[in-house]
């Protein structure tokens, strides 16, 4: 019995598939967003009558977001988060008349956070959108923009970050050049990201995140895909498998993750566009399946928080059952009274 080669598979093949299967999730999204929009619509009717709805989805959130909540986040947004939106504006500009510009991939979003007057920051309204890009050497995955967050006097939860985030940004802008390593704004934010304490860093500091690796323009992204259209169309016609991009150790090593400011940002990102927003009633629900708090138990928890240092851990379910009468009350009038998480 003779031995046989294995079939062997080309480049081109597996690369085939791949983006068949991109295609078709970016199909998916562009209708699932269609579609549901009216459903959004009526569920944002609704938990309008529900002020403390949104604290108490975002304290049931995944891993990948409550990890990096802090105390001190906890009770702003337990306080003040009155609103929260997921809108995809490229699947949008889609259907608009004067669509001229770089085409943003449907994959794009942007998330709006509204929160009452406070004595923490000056907005109202905090919106960060994220762009799903791809580089000039074949990266693709998200990008943002830092958000320079209005913080109140002696209030700054990141230390200053976001701000230094947002200056390096326009100082690159300014240049034309967002690779530019050359600027005093990147040195004295490197500095300030060598000495930011991890996983200890403020959830707010999200808001200033870039990128997994480096920021992509709209404009480098609609280059670098138009080249690979012609590629793939180029290899197709002379029967030639296209070429994987060639990153060399150096190349991906030379990303702007030293000046990152925080190392969570996409995961972030992401938890709150396909669990936090989709998933908001079932978190919502969770929160009101679980045994409820009693009269004794507020008494002693604020028993504890006069006794507490800052630092304390904040319970979001108590802070918000604080501010809802006793008993239940209805979609209607209120949330219903608050509960315990299960362990």
């Amino acid at each position: 019995m003779t031995d046989q080669e294995p079939p062997s598979a080309t480049y081109e093949e597996l690369a085939a598939i791949e983006d068949a299967f991109e295609e078709i999730d970016t199909e998916m999204i562009r209708k699932q967003y269609a579609l549901s929009a009216s459903v959004y619509t009526k569920r944002a009717a609704v938990i309008a009558k529900i002020p403390e709805f949104w604290p108490l989805v975002i304290e049931q959130a995944p891993q990948e977001i409550n990890q990096f909540i802090q105390p001190k986040d906890s009770r702003i947004l337990v306080e003040n988060l009155t609103s929260f939106e997921l809108t995809r504006p490229g699947i949008a500009a889609e259907s608009a008349p004067d669509n001229s510009g770089p085409r943003e991939n449907p994959r794009s979003f942007k998330l709006t956070f509204e929160f009452k007057a406070n004595d923490d920051f000056e907005d109202t309204v905090l919106e960060k959108s994220f762009w799903h890009r791809r580089a000039k050497d074949g990266w693709s995955g998200l990008v943002s923009e830092p958000v320079d967050i209005r913080w109140k006097k002696g209030k700054d939860l990141t230390e200053g970050l976001t701000g230094m985030a947002s200056r390096l940004f326009e100082a690159r802008k300014r240049t034309g050049d967002f690779e530019n390593r050359g600027l005093q704004e990147y040195t004295a934010l490197k500095k300030k990201v060598e000495h930011a304490n991890g996983m200890n860093t403020s959830f707010f500091t999200w808001f200033g995140w870039v990128s997994s690796r480096r920021y992509v323009s709209a404009e480098e992204s609609a280059e670098a895909e138009a080249k690979r259209a012609e590629a793939k169309g180029k290899d197709k016609s002379d029967g030639a498998d296209p070429e994987a991009p060639d990153l060399e150790d150096e190349e991906l090593a030379d990303d702007d993750q030293e000046v990152e400011v925080h190392e969570g940002g996409e995961d972030i990102a992401v938890s709150f566009a396909e669990d936090i927003w989709p998933g908001a009633i079932k978190y919502f629900t969770q929160a009101q399946e679980q045994e409820d708090m009693s009269d004794v138990d507020f008494e002693e928890m604020d028993d504890e928080d006069d006794s507490a240092d800052d630092d304390a851990p904040v319970d979001i379910r108590g802070l918000v059952g604080a501010s809802i009468s006793n008993g239940s009350r209805s979609a209607s009038g209120g949330a219903p009274s608050s509960k315990k998480r299960k362990t």
